[in-house]
């Protein structure tokens, strides 16, 4: 798991509780995506539409609970984002 996942991670934990939920990914994208791409965490492309963090999130749950666990996010991030 890279350190890159790790941050963008905690970036998106808007209520700090260790996952994710579909509205923090998506929430969380939409409002700091410019700044996570001005600071390098991901790339451009990386920030699109509710549709875009939506599918990524389905492909990260990978147990269908949906919720993400940092180990589900940071395999499809790291792969993704060729980390």
């Amino acid at each position: 798991m890279s350190d890159k996942a790790r941050t963008l991670f905690d970036a998106l934990d808007l209520d700090r509780d260790g996952s994710l939920t579909r509205a923090e990914v998506i929430g969380a994208l939409r409002a700091k995506g410019p700044t996570l791409v001005a600071r390098g965490v991901i790339p451009p492309w990386g920030v699109g539409a509710d549709e875009e963090a939506s599918a990524l999130f389905d492909a990260a749950d990978q147990n269908g609970d949906r919720v993400l666990t940092f180990e589900e996010f940071a395999t499809v991030v790291d792969r993704r984002f060729g980390w």
